[in-house]
């Protein structure tokens, strides 16, 4: 998940911008507080990485391009923590290879938040002296850092997963009871010539704009989510034993890994945040791939919509699960809209280099922070992975 600078004009006044940094610092540690130093240094694959480096990370993102670029006299926590929690700024310099960052045995999780609040800190006491592009960086890292903290609850899943005790990162009471679904029926989305794009209103990455125009052929998108039922009904029908109903790379994929099911499906039961629980089957499929996501869609004699079909449609009050449930994988590369640009600077390498390789997912999933994701927002990953809370719906030409 990455996303960048934005060249949007901040909104929120210094009280405003104040109180948004105070509260998204002090959502990762509350979210983190379950896990014990060892919890927070494992990894348990390249893809992921560990509580604790997630929390240093989204910190080293304030130390450097705040208050070391923007407050004299500022001397780093620890200057090599520099290498050990830049993620892939090139311009930064060499950094800690990202599939090793489970082999970070220290600093411990107590040094971790110790530097958390020393540049908390040192944040705070020069306030009234930063910048605008220093205040806009620190709008910018408070968005990152929510990113970071759905990306730790899908990494400690990932983990846990891998524990034959089969841990709990929440108790099973903060999870939503999934409500029976609507019946599934299609809803003709708007056609012709539509703006797609950030509208310049409040925060947005830089990938999500500049608005522009794109024209959208009659079709239809479907009015929710498709559900575990109905995917049973796929495995069933034996879906992922017939190439037929692959692209080339998913039937090499799920070949070569023995994919025969979403990931976490375990007989007649899930695995999640909290534990092995029953699957309930009017609840959202989730954490598939793209690869399974388009050949769901096959199966059912229907399509992934695009980014733009999404995007023009999200308005519509008739669909539903488009935000909070789970993010859905579109039709659509991650490609740059016409028009854009990165931004200067070392923080220009968020976005604008990932724009290879990768499939756009919209809307936000149960585990994304409240009030993080647009209609706008672009999430992107490579088609074949799956531990992120990615679900579908369904599209269809008219």
């Amino acid at each position: 998940m990455g996303q960048q600078s934005t060249a949007i004009p901040m909104v929120l006044d210094a009280d405003q911008l104040f109180n948004l940094f105070a509260k998204t610092r002090a959502a990762s540690v509350a979210l983190a507080a379950p896990l014990s130093d060892a919890e927070a240094t494992i990894q348990s694959m390249p893809d992921a990485s560990p509580a604790k480096w997630h929390l240093a990370h989204t910190t080293w993102f304030l130390e450097t391009f705040v208050l070391r670029d923007s407050v004299e006299g500022y001397q780093p926590f620890d200057p090599r923590y520099a290498y050990l929690f830049n993620s892939y700024y090139d311009a930064e310099g060499d950094r800690h290879s990202r599939p090793h960052r489970g082999m970070l045995a220290r600093p411990s999780l107590e040094d971790v938040l110790a530097y958390r609040a020393h540049v908390d800190a040192a944040v705070s006491a020069a306030w009234s002296t930063l910048s605008q592009r220093a205040r806009n960086l620190i709008e910018l890292g408070c968005h990152h850092e929510a990113q970071h903290q759905e990306l730790l609850l899908t990494d400690i899943l990932h983990a846990f997963s891998q524990n034959p005790l089969e841990p709990a990162f929440w108790p099973a009471s903060q999870l939503r009871p999934a409500s029976l679904p609507q019946a599934l029926c299609w809803v003709d989305g708007p056609q012709g010539r539509v703006d797609i794009g950030h509208d310049g209103q409040g925060f947005a990455f830089d990938c999500e704009t500049p608005r522009h125009s794109v024209w959208l052929a009659p079709h239809a998108i479907a009015n929710r989510l498709v559900t575990i039922s109905e995917w049973q009904l796929f495995l069933d029908d034996g879906g992922y034993r017939r190439p037929e109903l692959w692209l080339s790379d998913g039937w090499a994929w799920i070949t070569a890994n023995r994919v025969d099911a979403p990931l976490y499906w375990r007989d007649k039961d899930g695995f999640g945040l909290s534990g092995r629980h029953p699957r309930h089957p009017a609840a959202p499929v989730a954490h598939v791939s793209f690869y399974e996501a388009e050949a769901y869609a096959r199966w059912a004699g229907a399509r992934l919509p695009t980014e733009f079909e999404w995007e023009a449609s999200a308005p519509n009050t008739a669909l539903a699960g488009m935000f909070g449930d789970v993010w859905q994988w579109t039709a659509s590369a991650f490609l740059p809209y016409p028009g854009f640009s990165v931004t200067d600077g070392a923080v220009g390498e968020y976005n604008g280099k990932f724009m290879s390789g990768q499939m756009v997912l919209r809307g936000s999933s149960d585990a994304t922070p409240s009030g993080t994701s647009r209609i706008t927002t672009r999430n992107f990953f490579p088609p074949h992975t799956r531990w992120q809370f990615a679900g579908l719906r369904l599209a269809r030409d008219l």
